[in-house]
């Protein structure tokens, strides 16, 4: 095939894609859906908040667990609750900001459980404060976690996938990664970078010819988990985590690339590309976004606001 016939059949493709989106819209879930029955899901963060409401959704679809979690007791007992449900669940402590340890840990979960087909990186942080009071070892610790885990997991199980040709590799970011928020310099950093490591990952799969296994960003408003305990707008309320764990199986179910929660917020992410930098400002303003991490206390809080 000449260059330009490349070309073409590019362009063609570009369109054919993009008609075939729109159709599959309004197509049912239940009919556009994968069978991930049987799979082996490895989760981080599984011992609460959405990283537990995530493997529960998933032992729902009747899939094996590999949970990881820095928190043997939180971890436990979401163990607890998936074997309940009539599947396996394997729980091991990790710290995913040391690759050594995510490399060891991911030899022992093949030796014990097998080949993971479906990773969720969703361990993250906050810190919360401006720029000028953030702390340096708290700035890395937050790419730590929220970014540089995320390339340890990867690497660690990606091979697997490519050998077997079949994997799905989900990222859990945030609209944070989609746009600036006071309070978040670091917070919203990291997860554009999240983002963009999950969006190159995309296409140096394509461009390997790698058609069976699927990339998904999950960009959720704020969690009522207890990380933004405190953080408020005006116009959105704050997520549930099961609202949110299930819109994470359906999308990896459906093989979607990038899912905002809520999904109204897709509107307003092309708007954003097509605003002027002060009337994404004045947007700020209107929504109470600009105050939104005024009142944050994090997990200090014992009440979810």
């Amino acid at each position: 095939m000449t260059e330009l016939a490349k070309t073409v059949t590019g362009f063609l493709a570009v369109f054919y894609y993009w008609i075939e989106s729109i159709v599959l819209f309004f197509v049912p879930v239940r009919l556009k859906a994968k069978d991930i029955s049987g799979e082996l899901v490895l989760v981080t963060g599984a011992g609460s908040g959405l990283g537990r409401s995530t493997a529960l959704k998933f032992a729902e679809k009747g899939c094996n667990l590999v949970l990881w979690d820095i928190s043997t007791k939180g971890n436990e007992e979401t163990a607890a609750m998936i074997r309940e449900k009539g599947v396996k669940a394997y729980t091991y402590e990790v710290d995913v900001t040391s690759s050594e340890a995510v490399y060891e840990v991911a030899a022992k979960v093949k030796k014990d459980a097998g080949i993971v087909t479906i990773v969720v990186n969703n361990a993250g942080i906050v810190a919360g404060k401006s720029i000028l009071d953030l702390e340096e070892k708290s700035i890395r610790k937050v790419f730590d976690v929220n970014v540089l885990a995320h390339f340890w997991v990867i690497k660690a199980f990606l091979p697997d996938m490519l050998e077997k040709d079949h994997g799905h590799l989900v990222t859990i970011s945030s609209l944070a990664g989609l746009g600036g928020s006071a309070r978040l310099t670091d917070y919203c950093a990291s997860k554009f970078a999240a983002h963009g490591l999950m969006d190159a990952l995309q296409v140096e799969l394509h461009a390997e010819g790698r058609k069976n296994i699927h990339t998904t960003v999950i960009c959720p408003f704020f969690i009522n988990t207890g990380m933004f305990n405190g953080a408020t707008t005006r116009i959105f309320s704050n997520l549930e985590p099961d609202f949110v764990a299930e819109e994470v199986i359906t999308s990896v179910m459906c093989n979607k690339s990038l899912v905002l929660i809520p999904r109204f917020f897709h509107i307003l992410y092309q708007l954003k590309i097509l605003m002027p930098a002060r009337s994404v400002l004045a947007l700020h303003d209107a929504t109470g976004g600009t105050d939104s991490m005024a009142k944050f206390t994090g997990r200090n809080s014992k009440k979810v606001q």
